[in-house]
């Protein structure tokens, strides 16, 4: 990355989270090919989530953390339940 792109990625990081995620998300617009639109069913499905997120009816859980959950209970193997 250049000096520039340093600069802005540290400028975007230091955004509050929504305005965050909308810059993530108008990125990968700008890149994504046409005919590599999500189904509609799917960018339903992440609208829906995305919205619970905004009225705060779910919280999000951070990455680190849903790996070590995830790591935790594969190393206490299969549940009944």
């Amino acid at each position: 990355m250049t000096k520039y792109t340093v600069e802005l990625l540290e400028a975007a990081l230091a955004l509050p989270e929504a305005e965050r995620a909308e810059l993530a998300e108008r990125l990968a617009e700008s890149v994504r090919p046409v005919s590599g639109r999500l189904h509609p069913a799917w960018e339903s499905e992440l609208r829906r989530r995305a919205d619970e997120l905004d009225s705060g009816t779910v919280r999000g859980v951070p990455f680190a953390e849903a790996i070590q959950t995830i790591r935790n209970q594969l190393a206490d193997g299969p549940t009944n339940g």
